[in-house]
């Protein structure tokens, strides 16, 4: 009689312990989806994405006024329109022009608008830049500081456009094209790299509380009050009792000297004498520090943006 041997079947092996997941996921060379990577490689990422971030820009540019009837003519009427109004509510009504000759005034006004706008709409598309492209951002696998750094491309852009009229606007009173024009150059370089910190820190904060797009343009407004848009800081502190830090403070803040920096060098009678000590070197200090700041702020939250 034959004997049948029978063979105990392999015991079940244990799942694997939680601890062991990640050495697992290592071993067959599994990341996680989106996380974060780093810092130098983030860079290379988003270099790589370079095309993408100007035709993006562009594309947003071409859309931004694309349902109005004078379509991108707006992009120098709303500046210029602003202006005005400054001007007759600023200028004619609360003589904020004093100490300022009066074929003087109207450029230093239109180039200190025009100039702030651009910090002004960089912040305001930066908050919403992740906020409002939930879409795009959970359906593409893309570097994310491609949208901050995009809408601050686009708003210089948009500068780049004004600056045709800015020119109209100094030339017709009396400033005509000098080499101290190429300083513009510079001042909107070091501006928009600025502009870019500001962004991508505040589209971190944006994307986590979107309440804070309804709040930043309350302090926008009383930052550009405070910056020299509509009247001369030093003249207007000239006969004020402030102490003298307040007066430094408010003269070099960033608004200010990226101001000051581009009506010295447009405008013929706005000398030396209304620049603060060491221009250009705080020019490209808050550059740099504002960019470096932003942009470390904003890639140690790259992992969440999209999520929740």
């Amino acid at each position: 009689m034959s004997q049948v041997l029978h063979t105990p079947p392999p015991a079940p092996v244990p799942p694997a312990a939680e601890d062991d997941l990640p050495a697992l996921a290592a071993r067959h060379g599994l990341t996680v989806s989106g996380a974060r990577p780093t810092l130098p490689g983030y860079v290379r990422e988003l270099w790589a994405r370079r095309h993408f971030i100007l035709a993006f820009s562009r594309a947003k540019l071409t859309a931004q006024y694309s349902q109005a009837k004078l379509g991108q003519l707006w992009q120098v009427a709303t500046p210029l329109l602003n202006a005005a109004v400054y001007f007759f509510i600023f200028g004619l009504l609360l003589g904020a022009r004093r100490g300022i000759p009066s074929d003087v005034y109207v450029p230093f006004l239109v180039t200190g608008v025009f100039v702030f706008t651009f910090t002004q709409s960089s912040v305001l598309a930066g908050v919403r830049a992740i906020s409002g492209n939930l879409g795009l951002v959970r359906a593409l696998h893309f570097p994310r500081a491609a949208l901050p750094v995009s809408f601050a491309l686009q708003q210089l852009q948009q500068l780049l456009f004004s600056m045709i009229v800015l020119v109209v606007v100094v030339m017709a009173f009396g400033s005509m094209p000098a080499l101290s024009w190429l300083l513009v150059v510079p001042a909107l370089l070091l501006q928009f790299v600025f502009n870019t910190g500001l962004a991508l820190l505040f589209a971190r904060l944006g994307s986590s509380t979107p309440d804070l797009a309804q709040l930043m343009p309350f302090v926008l407004r009383t930052w550009m009050y405070a910056s020299g848009v509509m009247f001369s800081i030093p003249v207007m502190l000239a006969d004020k009792d402030v102490p003298g830090w307040l007066a430094d403070v408010l003269q070099l803040n960033p608004a200010a000297v990226y101001m000051d920096l581009v009506r010295f060098a447009m405008i013929d009678d706005y000398g030396s004498s209304y620049l603060p000590p060491h221009v250009w070197a705080f020019a490209a200090g808050w550059a740099l520090l504002a960019g470096v700041i932003g942009f470390v702020y904003f890639w140690k939250a790259e992992e969440t943006y999209g999520r929740g």
